[in-house]
């Protein structure tokens, strides 16, 4: 799962023939129409008052597309799959082209991120967030001071409390995450030095030091992931990168002598959700439910969703770590960071957590290009359910124990008493 807003990059190679997947597209779900021609990938963005030219572009052979993003996208039998994503999208041919929709001007700003949320964002009611009262005393206002365009969508963004909502206007940024989340840039760099330093033992890095790996006293490891992406140009050599590190990590010696395992995910930032599972296969010998994922798919009902797709753990053809598994968990644990937890959850066994809450925000993001130069909006549309159809959205995953994660006091003593407490 993506984490930023990403620019928009359109690449060309010499047009390619025709293929049975050529024509225009609408995703169930995802609020997006596909075009495909000649050999390119083409996305548009679409609410009931616009269709503006979409972030995701791409050029392949027709049916396989390598895209801007560094990930890989097919179309396959009327169904589009991401190889940085779980999961396929529906998708339902759109007869005579492209609409006219998507040729005439661009619609007003406000209207376009307002209806953003309006027809995707799932969570209003949990939120406790009446979005036709707020937007339409947010147009009242932008009405009378036009100038404060971006104070005011940043206005109904904030009472949504969402780490995967963000408006970026030029060199403007605006988020809202749970309250009393800690700063990131400036507590990360600071709670990963405790860490090691609590650690007194060795530590081993790889990913530019997204992974790292510590054999600690009595038997025990310690394992941090801040992240699962990134760690090359595209997903698949990411992948590779992470399959090294975890052979280099669960080696056959290891695995056999080794008789617990702290897994820290305090500062997991989050990325794409298959290499969570990539790690996840090396903690299981038998397969296990991960959780099922669904999108809103009505623009006037956010209550209704797309068919939920499951997901399981499958152990790796490697050697692979069955033993007692302790994870530290905090709310900068977030997104494909907390996917990944929650395909922990159904382990045998099952993890101790300990810590504090995580941040409550599991799907991907929808990234939208409003109509002003340099103005672009994040939201989410999805939800990732347990074996009992429940959500953690807005809570997060709660720890077993819970234990003060990176407080100001701690970090500035140097003290980790979250770690103390797993290596208990």
């Amino acid at each position: 799962m993506r984490i930023f807003l990403a620019g928009l990059a359109m690449l060309s190679v010499t047009a390619a023939p025709a293929s049975t997947v050529d024509g225009v597209w609408r995703t169930d779900g995802y609020g997006q129409l596909v075009q495909v021609s000649g050999g390119k990938l083409t996305t548009y963005d679409v609410t009931k008052v616009s269709c503006l030219p979409g972030a995701l572009s791409g050029t392949g052979d027709g049916t396989r597309f390598s895209t801007n993003e560094g990930s890989v996208v097919t179309i396959r039998a009327g169904r589009m799959s991401f190889d940085d994503n779980l999961g396929v999208r529906s998708l339902r041919r759109v007869p005579g082209g492209l609409p006219t929709a998507c040729k005439a001007p661009a619609a007003d700003v406000f209207d376009v991120f307002w209806h953003s949320f309006a027809e995707n964002y799932p969570f209003f009611p949990a939120k406790g967030v009446d979005w036709k009262s707020e937007g339409d005393a947010a147009r009242r206002e932008i009405a009378a001071h036009p100038d404060r365009l971006f104070d005011v969508l940043c206005g109904l963004i904030r009472p949504l409390h969402d780490a995967h909502v963000g408006l970026l206007a030029g060199d403007q940024h605006c988020s809202s995450p749970r309250p009393g989340t800690p700063d990131l840039k400036t507590t990360v760099p600071r709670a990963i030095a405790v860490a090691d330093a609590n650690l007194g033992a060795p530590i081993q890095r790889w990913a530019d030091g997204a992974i790292a790996y510590a054999d600690l006293p009595n038997g025990h490891g310690y394992l941090r992931i801040t992240g699962f992406h990134d760690y090359a140009d595209t997903f698949a050599a990411s992948s590779k990168v992470l399959a090294k590190a975890l052979d280099e990590i669960f080696t056959a010696d290891r695995v056999r002598t080794l008789r617990g395992l702290i897994l820290d995910l305090r500062v997991n930032g989050g990325g794409d959700d298959p290499l969570g599972l990539q790690v996840a296969a090396r903690l299981t010998d038998v397969p296990h439910f991960a959780y099922a994922k669904r999108a809103r798919n009505d623009p006037d009902d956010p209550a209704r969703f797309t068919v939920p797709q499951t997901f399981f753990v499958q152990p790796a053809p490697a050697p692979h770590y069955t033993g007692p598994l302790t994870v530290l968990t905090g709310s900068l644990d977030v997104s494909a960071g907390e996917t990944f937890l929650q395909a922990l959850l159904n382990r045998h066994p099952r993890p101790v957590l300990i810590g504090q809450s995580t941040q409550g925000a599991f799907s991907d993001m929808l990234e939208r290009t409003l109509p002003k130069q340099g103005w672009k909006v994040a939201l989410p549309n999805e939800e990732y359910l347990d074996p009992h159809g429940r959500t953690y959205d807005g809570s997060g995953i709660s720890p077993d124990v819970e234990v003060p994660v990176f407080a100001p006091d701690d970090l500035a003593a140097g003290r980790d008493p979250a770690l103390a407490a797993a290596r208990r």
